[in-house]
């Protein structure tokens, strides 16, 4: 009988499961685990803080649609996790994190006084879908398929598996086997009912005006043709939650960008049936409630998502389906192109071309902000100058306060799933990590992310990680020395006409919002990074395409003027979001 231990088990079970990276810091505390990784052929990538391992793991789940795994140490290593945790699982991303505990008999309770050890398992699992702590090593096998089960059932999340050191690392005699995924968790998703398909696509048919708001249940079931096909069958107007956006192309004449925020409420109030297909309706989809959607007695509402729990949590519904979205949505799909004879299209048709008008008189108002070549520059540019030398299956990443609102508005998606952002969570820094997620995920294009000079302070060290991986992302730092949109709150709440009059107040008049300099540019090439410093829009591509022609990690510090940045487009409306909508 051979020997074994806990951790060289758990890497052959995510080895049959087909994991081919890892996420996270060497430790001895779990060396049985990830010394097998490393045998059996498994990448373990490392960063600087555990806490981008989350981000990474996260990222690289997204937009791959594989299970993204994450480990850390007992204690500290645990502690930095966290917040990434608390993100992934927001974002609803299929992260598994492993990690180590101190032993048995000191924690699970703690005894007094152990070393590095606190309730890992408990504080977890207030955060995670699933948070164990392994009892012994003949437990060992059972729960980590507990733990892999957990990932692939339900909304994506975190789910959390902890591990006792001396369990991890201990070698036993003992001959475990290694089960085959199918032998303990479903492997197809789950099938609509036929009945259900039939009444959906009836109500949907027989719609004067029909819409479809599409959530990140797309993405995680790659459902992005399906979807298209029941948009051009009904010709009806796609929406999105903030975190699905793109799962249409937005160069689809049926796509209503979440940019576009007046033409999605004009769209949501005038629909009289609605197709929600993976998204819970949250409080970015206003909840779905007047006056930014429809009243609900006069809106027939469907609802499709993987987890029951959620149908009609915000909206009452005429219909609830639990089912994978490609399923239902290529059954639907089949079912309306027999009906379109049914339907009035040509009235569908004149509605879709009167909101493509109006998107395109926004897009054009919005697009006289790169008429403005002063210096420094006006942020318009870099997300639009970007879009030209990225192609357009190259991933973004988005991060920061206003950095993220310019980019999102100055930055069309022509292929789904090619953004990332913490639309969920707005969580500052994760980006870096998410763009090495990203390039992890796919070696052969290059990844693209603009993030505020802010955020960007909180994670400047995973530049090294890029460059020690040769990961190709070109970091574009948006830099106005300010924490911008906090600036712009405190500004109308101190001084609300002088802010109007003169847009800005002085450094005196404000609290705490302003930041020293960083050399950006010169803190990546002090880690072996290309860097750039540019400030007049005419530099911006020719430093960017320098930074593609590198071959490696870039880092481009991009000045741009603090007032015009600080206006950023739509600000009232993300205001009035956090407010409850008045309706019913």
């Amino acid at each position: 009988m051979s020997e074994t231990s806990g951790g060289e088990v758990l890497a052959r079970m995510l080895k049959a499961e087909g994991v081919e990276k890892v996420f996270g810091i060497i430790d001895g505390t779990y060396f049985g685990f990830y010394s097998s990784l490393h045998n059996l052929g498994i990448e373990i990538v490392t960063p600087r803080h555990e806490t981008c391992a989350a981000h990474m793991a996260g990222a690289y789940a997204r937009t791959t649609g594989r299970l993204g795994v994450c480990m850390a140490s007992n204690g500290p290593g645990v502690a930095n996790l966290l917040p990434g945790l608390v993100v992934e699982q927001a974002e609803g991303n299929r992260v598994l994190a492993i990690t180590s505990c101190r032993r048995p008999q000191i924690m699970y309770p703690d005894r007094g006084g152990s070393y590095q050890c606190f309730d890992q398992s408990g504080v977890i699992g207030k955060i995670a879908k699933w948070s164990h702590a392994v009892p012994s090593f003949d437990r060992v096998s059972e729960m980590g398929r507990m733990a892999l089960r957990e990932c692939f059932e339900g909304r994506p999340g975190v789910v959390h598996l902890d591990v006792p050191e001396n369990i991890m690392n201990g070698k036993v005699k003992a001959e475990v086997a290694t089960w085959a995924p199918h032998q303990y968790r479903r492997l197809s998703p789950v099938p609509p009912l036929a009945e259900q398909v039939d009444r959906a696509a009836e109500l949907l048919a027989s719609a004067s005006a029909p819409m479809i708001h599409a959530g990140s249940g797309i993405i995680h079931s790659g459902a992005y043709d399906e979807l298209r096909r029941v948009a051009e069958a009904l010709h009806a107007p796609v929406t999105t939650s903030w975190a699905a956006r793109g799962v249409l192309a937005e160069t689809s004449e049926l796509a209503v960008p979440m940019i576009y925020v007046k033409q999605n409420h004009e769209v949501r109030n005038e629909a009289d049936a609605v197709l929600i297909v993976g998204s819970r309706l949250g409080e970015t989809d206003w909840w779905g409630k007047p006056p930014y959607w429809r009243r609900a007695s006069e809106q027939k509402t469907i609802q499709v998502d993987v987890d029951g729990h959620i149908l009609g949590a915000n909206k009452p519904l005429e219909l609830g389906v639990v089912a994978d979205a490609k399923l239902f949505l290529a059954a639907l799909a089949a079912k309306l192109e027999g009906l379109r004879g049914r339907m009035n299209l040509d009235e569908r048709k004149r509605r879709m071309a009167k909101y493509r008008e109006s998107i395109q008189a926004e897009r054009k108002k919005l697009d006289e902000k790169l008429e403005d070549k002063s210096v420094p520059m006006n942020p318009a540019h870099i997300a639009h100058v970007c879009q030209q030398l990225f192609a357009d299956d190259s991933i973004l990443v988005a991060d920061g306060g206003n950095a993220t609102i310019w980019t999102m508005f100055f930055h069309e998606i022509r292929v789904p799933n090619t953004i990332l952002s913490t639309f969920k969570f707005g969580m500052l820094g994760a980006g870096i990590a998410q763009a090495l997620g990203a390039a992890a995920a796919h070696p052969d294009k290059p990844v693209c992310c603009i993030i505020g000079d802010g955020a960007m302070g909180f994670h400047p060290q995973e530049i090294e990680t890029a460059v020690r991986n040769r990961m190709r992302v070109v970091y574009l730092v948006v830099c106005d020395k300010q924490w911008g949109m906090v600036k712009m709150n405190q500004q109308f709440t101190l001084k609300p006409i002088k802010t109007l009059i003169f847009k800005s107040l002085g450094p005196d008049e404000t609290i705490k919002t302003d930041l020293g300099e960083i050399a950006f540019d010169k803190l990546a090439q002090s880690m072996g990074a290309h860097g750039e410093r540019v400030s007049d829009p005419a530099q911006l591509k020719p430093a960017i395409e320098r930074s593609l022609a590198s071959g490696g990690p870039a880092v481009i510090h991009v000045d741009v003027d603090p007032v015009k940045h600080m206006w950023a487009p739509g600000l009232m409306h993300f205001k009035d979001m956090h407010l409850e909508p008045k309706g019913k």
